[in-house]
Order: C-alpha cells, then sequence, then structure tokens
C-alpha cells in the first residue's frame, strides 16, 4: 500500500508556558499542504512478527532508528503484526519546521492499521502517534487543525485557503528546536485560532510565530527571505515551526523568482 504523507504549515505558534515535563504549552494552527514524501508499506512474509525493515531514498536521512520503523514497533507492541518492508522517498526537507518525520511515523500508522485491519479509530491512532512525537497526531486527521497543550489537544480549525497561492522557501539552514524552545519567553497573547478564521489580510499584524523573535536575530539571513516573501506581494508570510522554512501566502500567480540556487523553493496552489 503506498500514501503520501504531507508537510504542514504552523499558522501562528505562540509558547504559553513552560510545563513541569519539560515540555511547553503552545497553540498553532497545523494546515497540511501538498508538498508530500511517498510511503509504501509490503507485507513480507520474510520476516518475522515485530520485524521491519526501511529503505529509503531521495533526500538523504539521518542514521538510526527512523520514526517510520518506530511507529512500527509501537504498535506492534500492543498489536501483533506480521513483518513489512517499508519504502520511504524522502521530499519534505529535513529539520525545516515542515513536520516530514512526524507525517511518515503518523501515515505509517495509518497504513499499517489498513493493512491489517486493526479497526483502531482516530482517537486510538492519535495516542500511539502523541508517542512518537507532540505533533505527530495532528496528521491522523487530513484537515486544519488548531494545537493546544504539546500539540497534542485538537480541534477543527475553520479555515479556507483554497484558491490561494503557496511559496515555500527552506534556506537549508538548521535551526535547534532545543535552542529556540530554551530562548523562548512564554507569554499568552490572543488566539492563533480566531486570528487565522478572520480576514488574512488582518494576519500580517495579528498572527505571530513566537520562534520568529528569537531565529531571525540569531540568523540574520532570514529576515530577508520574508521581507522578500512580501516584497512580491505576500498577503501574509512566516516562519513555519523553530524554522528555517518561510512560507508566503498570495492571492494571485507568482510570476518572479529570484532565490539563491541552493535554496529549497516549492510552489503550488492550494
Amino acid at each position: 500500500m503506498i500514501e503520501f504523507p504531507p508537510a504542514k504549515l504552523n499558522l501562528g505558534l505562540q509558547i504559553i508556558a513552560r510545563r513541569t515535563d519539560g515540555y511547553h504549552d503552545l497553540q498553532t494552527v497545523f494546515y497540511q499542504f501538498p508538498l508530500n514524501d511517498v510511503l509504501e508499506i509490503i507485507k513480507d512474509d520474510s520476516l518475522e512478527f515485530g520485524q521491519c525493515s526501511l529503505i529509503s531514498s531521495g533526500l538523504p536521512i539521518p542514521g538510526g532508528e527512523n520514526l517510520c520503523e518506530k511507529a512500527y514497533k509501537l504498535l506492534h507492541e500492543f498489536h501483533p503484526i506480521p513483518g513489512v518492508r517499508i519504502y520511504l522517498h524522502k521530499i519534505i526537507p529535513l529539520g525545516a519546521g515542515l513536520g516530514g518525520g512526524s507525517s511518515d511515523a503518523a501515515y505509517t500508522l495509518k497504513l499499517l492499521n489498513t493493512m491489517f485491519d486493526l479497526k483502531l479509530s482516530n482517537d486510538e491512532l492519535k495516542a500511539f502517534a502523541l508517542v512518537l512525537g507532540s505533533d505527530c497526531p495532528s496528521f491522523i486527521d487530513d484537515k486544519p487543525q488548531y494545537g493546544e497543550g504539546r500539540g497534542e489537544v485538537l480541534s477543527p480549525a475553520n479555515i479556507d485557503l483554497s484558491g490561494k497561492y503557496l511559496l515555500l522557501v527552506h534556506p537549508g539552514i538548521h535551526v535547534s528546536s532545543k535552542d529556540a524552545y530554551s530562548n523562548i519567553i512564554p507569554k499568552v497573547s490572543r488566539s492563533c485560532k480566531h486570528v487565522v478564521e478572520s480576514e488574512i489580510k488582518s494576519w500580517r499584524s495579528d498572527l505571530v510565530n513566537d520562534f520568529e523573535a528569537y531565529v531571525i536575530p540569531n540568523y540574520p539571513e532570514l529576515i530577508h527571505i520574508k521581507e522578500k516573501l512580501y516584497d512580491m506581494g505576500a498577503d501574509y508570510a512566516a516562519m513555519s515551526g523553530s524554522g528555517s522554512s518561510f512560507f508566503g501566502i498570495f492571492s494571485s500567480p507568482i510570476s518572479h523568482m529570484d532565490w539563491p540556487s541552493h535554496y529549497f523553493v516549492w510552489q503550488s496552489i492550494l
């Protein structure tokens, strides 16, 4: 079986409080968009129950156990399933604030649930996904969602960007999520859920990613990306996650692009 795990944008990301368990309470809107990895899982009778193998292509992935393998083993602990071979073709940039690894893990759970007729509900799948990562549960449902808590407390977000144009720019700069979180000063502000449900024209002044206050001054190249997106006519531009990807949302097609050749630049109609 084949699936196409999507990337996500954070439309606003507010850090509300530090928690005693080491995590942070946050508010964000998860918005999936059609930049996809390719994930295929095949039952392999040469492998024993509880065994899986991973073959990857496309963008190189770090060594060690991949989140797809962890997802298989986690599910097998509670629902013994046959051995499988996992093929993962990576297209979504890694460490870019786009949730590619989390999406792959969530879609591994979804595929295995379907393949072996486990009859797990979406809520049950989300519980497994949370073990793998705070934003993994947001990929179980294929719709915009408002995230609270660590990002796992999810509710529908009434937002429709159909017909808008998306431009994604990733400069290949690695931003440490640990450093970004440790340098954020939590604060309570207007809920991003209510902002994204208003006219997009208001987003520029009201929809904030708190990580930008730390990341941009420490990686000066990034400020020029956001400025350029607005100069190109974006209705809204921001960083996704803790970076270093930036995106612009446009009302009309993007006709001219001039970015450094080593940047990952991608555009689509939503």
